[in-house]
């Protein structure tokens, strides 16, 4: 038997929720809806839903995007980009994935593992 590669949700914003300001979390968080600020998890995993629209820089282990993001991306392990994904800022991760059919204006570059997962994160936002 096959090991899911996700782990159960702990955090669920639906798709007619507005939240602001700094999302901290550990485990897995999933949303639909729209966020702006910051979002932060030492070893978590954020997916963003079609119906997502993120306005914020994200420092996570993990980050899966199939909606739109304005904002950068770091992740100690690994980026994904998905149809029918938006994102328009920088991603920095080891491994970083970029699907056929994903809208992508920024910057990429990929890290050793080593180095992501040991040095302090510092997101800086461009006005």
């Amino acid at each position: 038997m096959k090991r899911s590669r996700r782990k159960a949700i702990q955090t669920f914003f639906e798709a007619k929720t507005t939240v602001e300001g700094k999302l901290t979390f550990q485990g897995t968080c999933s949303l639909n809806g729209r966020f702006s600020g910051s979002v932060e998890s030492k070893g978590g995993t954020m997916i963003v839903g079609e119906k997502g629209v993120v306005d914020a820089d994200m420092s996570v282990h993990t980050a899966m995007v199939y909606g739109q993001v304005r904002g950068n991306i770091r992740a100690a392990g690994r980026i994904e980009l998905h149809p029918p994904a938006q994102v328009f800022g920088d991603l920095k991760a080891p491994e970083i994935l970029i699907d056929t059919g994903v809208v992508y204006n920024g910057k990429c570059k990929t890290t050793s593992a080593d180095d992501s997962a040991s040095k302090t994160v510092e997101l800086h936002r461009k006005p």
